[in-house]
């Protein structure tokens, strides 16, 4: 039994001294990532971001092959719709100052962008894709995008662009001293 017991210390103490020596001298994966970051051009911005849409998309994308099983994926996927109005586009014969009285026509509202967040968006599950997985999520995103982008622009974003507007533009001016505030957008 103590030859047993002997034999066994041997061993786990070679399996020890032998994994440390494995992990000193293995080798490991370093990564090292160099950047060169150019400005490639600066722009003026007056867009007023007033109301942002979040989406959530479930997606189940087929791609239905002749020869091939049918592959599949099904992605949860998140994105941001963002309404604005460009205030670079107003101009002195937009605003109107009569004494105390304020007119401003302000421009019409617009979808500023939607942006998939690639971040919170998942892939939960893809059949039969083998070799052509990637391709067939990309796919997937893409029709994603072109529905959201769809839905956004149904949706009532701008009329709530245009609510949010007022509500920000009001205050602030009859704040400036202007007793009576006309807001209305240009058609």
């Amino acid at each position: 039994m103590r030859k047993i017991f002997i034999t066994l210390l041997i061993l786990v103490l070679l399996g020890f001294a032998g994994w440390m020596i494995w992990k000193r001298f293995s080798p490991v994966d370093n990564v090292e990532s160099r950047h060169q970051i150019l400005v490639e051009r600066i722009e003026a911005m007056g867009k007023l971001e007033l109301v942002k849409y979040r989406l959530s998309d479930v997606v189940e994308h087929k791609n239905i092959s002749t020869y091939l099983p049918d592959a599949s994926v099904l992605l949860i996927v998140k994105a941001d719709a963002v309404g604005c109005v460009d205030l670079s586009r107003i101009t002195p014969n937009d605003i109107e100052v009569i004494g105390d009285s304020l007119t401003i026509q302000l421009p019409r509202p617009e979808i500023c962008y939607v942006r998939i967040d690639h971040d919170n968006s998942r892939v939960y599950d893809t059949k039969m894709a083998f070799f052509r997985e990637a391709q067939l999520v990309d796919a997937a995103y893409k029709a994603a995008e072109t529905q959201i982008m769809k839905e956004v622009r149904q949706s009532d974003i701008l009329e709530q662009t245009k609510s949010n507007a007022l509500h920000v533009f009001r205050p602030l001016l009859e704040g400036l001293g202007y007793a009576k505030v006309n807001l209305s957008f240009a058609p």
